[in-house]
């Protein structure tokens, strides 16, 4: 089980993650830069026991950050939009 929260790191709930979440049937997952879309797809059918459709994957590159005269940059980090399949019931993670 831990190894699936490896895998998916946290759910992203933003202004757009919940808007496509109400009007796509689309969860928004922070995820493991080297997970794949099989794994991510197994980590959340067994998680939420939903049936996923499809999942697509974004790599974000991380940003330069300075503070006075130290620069460095922030770890690249993974997105995963999960389309669920018509008909499953969406888990409540974005009661905020």
């Amino acid at each position: 089980m831990s190894e699936l929260y490896a895998i998916i790191k946290r759910p992203i709930v933003t202004e757009k993650g919940v808007t496509k979440k109400d009007d796509e049937r689309t969860l928004c997952f922070e995820v493991a830069v080297d997970a794949n879309k099989t794994q991510i797809r197994n980590a959340i059918q067994l998680l939420f026991k939903i049936k996923v459709e499809d999942v697509r994957t974004t790599t974000t590159p991380g940003k330069l950050r300075r503070r006075g005269k130290y620069a460095g940059y922030r770890s690249d980090w993974k997105k995963a939009y999960v389309k669920l399949k018509a008909g499953e019931k969406m888990p409540e993670y974005a009661e905020i």
